[in-house]
């Protein structure tokens, strides 16, 4: 057993999934934990089997039946995206027994090929979940803390995160390795990390010609991260075609790298932008391709924001998403100019959410969600201003500043 093991948010929703399907698919980025996570619920009754190794993939792609006769359920088979040819034997194999649960445990670090062949083969028979780096209340030790809008009263005093301690962690990111090794050079990390997945993941999904382009292409998307999303512009600057550029953020957004975030419809209508905005994933590869090595240089440039707003949205995606569900996040935009940053959607209506740098929260930082709730009258929830520091206190009758240590 893993002494460093970090317990994941999505624990009960798995254990659930392996009770009430036959299979279940765990997707996600490469080095997001998913092969801890299914070792420590699963590894005593599961044989666990990676299908990476060309000599293991060659076995399960020339006789897969007999390689699913070499390992029986119940299995763990890792990286499936090497076999997808493998998935309607695993169908063959469940439809012969179908009653029984948690046959097979898949894992695969591809949304797009994953997600068609398991579609095709295993449709009504697998569980499909995500995991994605870790959240800060996993690192943090409290994996079903609620969020902001979800709890009945603002929570009680905590220790105060450090501004410095904070922009560390923003460098470092939510990848389970940096998170149990606190001495691993980060920087280093995201480097070997970037280089890994540009050589595996790039060339099986399109065939990039040229890997230096691409590599440049990261850089520019991460300098633009936060901002409305011109791929005319990025093509230009870059001297390539647009549809090169939506083949590569295609290939980003299959890998788990990039959220694109689209502009929130209600009946606002025609007055709204319909550009999206594109923010990575992990907050330590956004620093990573900005080049950004210092906390305090992070915080004090131009960056700054971009980079407490993809925490802030990385926050909220990977809490809704290890919970099991398919996390609605926009951000609100008039022509005008009027921009909420974010607008999740709830059970019951839209919550405004804003990223402000200054740790000194004012009540004109409340303006833009202000008039977010009177555009949707009764249909939006009260709002909130997140900050880098640590006061929490209401900014008008329904906004509310809070820390990022409390979202």
């Amino acid at each position: 057993m893993n002494l460093a093991y970090i317990e994941r948010s999505l624990q009960p929703v798995l254990k659930r999934a392996a009770s009430e399907f036959p299979a279940v698919v765990l997707t996600g980025p490469r080095q997001s934990g998913k092969t801890t996570l299914l070792l420590h619920l699963f590894g005593r009754q599961c044989r666990y089997v990676s299908l990476e190794p060309p000599d293991v993939r060659a076995a399960a792609t020339e006789d897969p039946r007999g390689f699913l006769e070499l390992y029986p359920a119940p299995a763990i088979f890792d990286e499936v995206q090497y076999v997808p040819d493998l998935l309607p034997y695993i169908k063959e194999k469940i439809d012969a027994n179908r009653h029984r649960k948690g046959q097979y445990l898949l894992t695969g670090s591809q949304n797009l090929l994953l997600a068609e062949k398991v579609t095709e083969s295993l449709a009504g028979r697998a569980a499909m979940l995500r995991l994605l780096p870790l959240s800060r209340r996993e690192a943090n030790g409290r994996p079903h803390d609620p969020l902001a809008w979800e709890r009945e009263r603002p929570p009680g005093a905590k220790t105060p995160v450090g501004f410095g301690e904070l922009w560390k962690s923003f460098l470092r990111g939510g990848y389970p390795e940096l998170a149990v090794q606190p001495a691993r050079d980060a920087a280093l990390w995201h480097a070997s990390y970037v280089q890994t997945y540009l050589e595996r993941d790039v060339r099986m999904l399109r065939q990039v010609g040229d890997l230096m382009q691409y590599q440049n292409f990261l850089r520019v998307l991460a300098a633009r991260s936060a901002q409305l999303l011109s791929l005319t512009d990025v093509a230009r600057d870059l001297g390539v075609a647009v549809n090169t550029i939506k083949a590569w953020l295609s290939v980003l957004e299959a890998t788990y790298q990039v959220i694109v975030l689209r502009p929130y419809f209600a009946n606002v209508g025609k007055r709204l932008v319909k550009t999206p905005k594109v923010y990575f994933t992990d907050v330590g590869t956004l620093c990573f391709l900005a080049g950004l090595r210092d906390p305090a240089h992070a915080a004090a440039g131009p960056m700054g924001g971009a980079i407490l707003e993809t925490a802030v949205l990385s926050e909220i995606v990977r809490t809704l998403t290890h919970r099991g569900m398919d996390p609605r996040v926009h951000f609100w935009r008039t022509r005008a100019g009027t921009e909420v940053d974010f607008v999740v959607e709830t059970a019951t209506g839209p919550v405004p959410i804003e990223v402000k740098l200054s740790g000194t929260p004012r009540p004109a930082m409340a303006a833009a969600i202000g008039r977010f709730q009177r555009g949707m009258k009764d249909t939006a929830r009260p709002g909130f201003v997140v900050h880098p520091g640590d006061v929490r206190l209401p900014l008008g009758p329904a906004v509310a500043a809070v820390p990022f240590a409390s979202l």
